[in-house]
């Protein structure tokens, strides 16, 4: 589990702590028994001074405890920090490698971020500090209770006992009183953010009712939610204040009779009210509040993490692929066991330096074929071979080196034109990129932004969403990838610009497998593979022309420009 695995790699960190914290635990050990000693030999014996000595003994324990609490605040961001960034990769690697393919954004995944993700770093905070100081100071104070007023002892322990059983038999409803805010919360931001991405649609068919009622329903859900979990937090502080309470009010009533018989010392009851009142009544409050609160929100937001976004599976194995030949033999594949199947037993064969171009309405599944050639999606039926091995169990890092996917949509990122280039290709030299970008047309475009020195913004910022293309297809054409997939990456660009990058990839070497936006690209490419829903088709453009009446229905609605050919 990745919280665990990260919170081993900061063991020298933890550790650190807990060696402040027996500094931070001996004015809890010493407390009361100072005080004591300051009354007894000092105040009630008739010498003051020697008392003020004891107290100021008493003061200097204090500082010391106090230095080693500021030690462990000091040090407690650098094992949290980590722990937090290691949580927010798991979501995004969750959202990413889910399997809902959605194309808007996850309003959920915010709030595990935004709320989740704090809880857990807040409450492992809480923990390294409310946790060890309760352990730590508990345990100094009962042994200097033991040690000062051994007699008293079983005033302590039978209210306190009978507070925490009672706590434990409340920790359960807290727990799913917990886990409910929490799917209250997610649910909040799911319908909220909804209705904000399609606001146009809502006023479009006049239905701001409608989705101001779906809003509404949760936030009601919501404030139920709190509700409820502040009545049960009110009943858990009852107990841990009767608990805290009742060893003291015991001990006012048992006391006088035991210093009047010689059984206690005044300075032995001073000890033990200092040391109930100072130690031991605030650790139960910090155990409630650790426990009820910081804990089971620990434990439901892990949980939370755990279930919305899981590990993924690492696809791959110790297969190396000889070649860069891709087969699909009898390959199957539906989104779900009980959907049509948007690619059905097709068998497809692409050697080394082959250009193909698929073709087909949208949503036919050109994209879902892409997926299966490169690894990322799994066939329900026969098998995608890549260099003669299952394209899954080739290593990891192989297949990622020599497949390359370039998608519709662009991602690129913050950081200078050089770093997006060299992406996929972190030893390519200037002279290379300078070539790449030369190849797929995109000079131009350098140029404006300075050269490989200049600044890319955020998401591409600045950029149109032509221009982007133009640089993603320089960043994979620099790369060492021997299979191209080209999923209608060139959408955004006019058919004259769009025929650069393909004839710079297919001059490129390799094999170029291109999801056509346009049907130019078919006239350019070797083979064509067309799907339609049914059993699809391969073949040579004039083969096509004259065997595929889709094919030609496609040919005779497109109207080609002059240069697109």
């Amino acid at each position: 589990m990745t919280y665990l695995r990260a919170l081993r790699e900061q063991r020298r960190g933890i550790a650190v702590l807990l060696g402040w914290s027996v500094l931070e635990g001996v004015p809890a050990l010493l407390s009361g028994r100072l005080v004591g000693l300051a009354v007894d030999r000092g105040f009630a014996a008739g010498r003051p001074w020697v008392g003020v000595a004891w107290l100021l003994a008493f003061a200097a324990c204090a500082v010391l405890g106090g230095f080693g609490l500021r030690q462990v605040f000091a040090r407690l961001g650098a094992v949290v920090e980590p722990l937090r960034d290691a949580l927010v990769r798991q979501v995004v690697r969750g959202v990413l490698h889910g399997g809902t393919h959605a194309r808007q954004p996850d309003a959920s995944a915010v709030a595990r971020i935004t709320r989740h993700v704090e809880v857990v770093r807040d409450a492992t905070a809480g923990v390294l500090v409310q946790a060890r100081a309760l352990l730590v100071t508990t345990a100094a104070a009962l042994v200097g209770l033991a040690a000062t007023v051994s007699s008293l002892a079983w005033l302590v322990v039978l209210p306190v006992v009978a507070a925490l059983v009672l706590f434990g038999l409340l920790l359960p409803s807290l727990a799913r009183g917990q886990r409910r805010l929490v799917m209250a919360d997610e649910g909040t931001a799911t319908a909220a953010g909804a209705v904000f991405l399609g606001v146009r649609d809502v006023v479009a068919v006049d239905g701001a009712g409608h989705a101001l009622a779906d809003v509404v329903a949760q936030v009601d859900r919501q404030a139920a939610a709190t509700v409820r979990m502040a009545w049960s937090t009110a009943l858990r502080g009852v107990v841990i204040a009767l608990g805290g309470f009742a060893p003291l009010v015991l001990l006012l009533v048992v006391a006088p009779g035991m210093v009047r018989s010689g059984e206690l010392t005044a300075g032995g009851v001073l000890g033990a009210v200092v040391y109930l009142s100072t130690s031991v009544q605030p650790a139960l409050r910090r155990l409630a509040d650790t426990t009820s609160t910081v804990v089971l929100r620990l434990v439901v937001a892990l949980r939370r993490l755990a279930e919305a976004a899981p590990e993924p599976v690492v696809v791959g194995g110790g297969a190396e692929p000889a070649g860069h030949a891709v087969e699909l033999r009898g390959v199957t594949f539906g989104w779900s066991p009980t959907a049509e199947p948007v690619v059905r037993s097709l068998d497809l064969v692409l050697p080394e330096g082959s250009h193909l171009a698929v073709v087909g309405p949208s949503g036919i599944g050109k994209s879902t074929l892409a997926g299966l050639v490169t690894g990322l999606v799994e066939p329900q039926g026969g098998e995608v071979l890549f260099g003669g091995a299952p394209v899954r169990s080739v290593v990891a890092e192989v297949r990622h080196r020599r497949i390359a996917l370039v998608p519709q949509e662009t991602y690129l990122f913050t950081g200078t034109v050089r770093e997006n280039l060299a992406l996929l290709a972190p030893d390519a030299s200037d002279a290379a990129l300078l070539e790449a970008v030369a190849a797929v047309g995109a000079a131009d475009v350098l140029a404006r932004l300075g050269g490989l020195a200049g600044q890319v913004g955020h998401a591409g910022g600045g950029l149109s969403t032509g221009e982007a293309q133009l640089l993603a297809a320089a960043r994979v054409y620099a790369s060492a990838a021997d299979v191209v997939i080209l999923d209608e990456a060139t959408s955004s660009l006019d058919p004259a610009a769009e025929a650069v990058v393909e004839r710079a990839f297919a001059a490129r070497g390799g094999t170029l497998v291109v999801i056509a936006h346009r049907l130019s690209s078919a006239l350019r490419a070797e083979r064509v593979l067309v799907m339609d829903g049914g059993p699809p088709l391969l073949g040579g453009h004039d083969e096509l022309m004259a065997g595929s009446v889709l094919y030609r229905d496609l040919m005779a609605a497109w109207q080609p420009a002059p240069a697109a050919g």
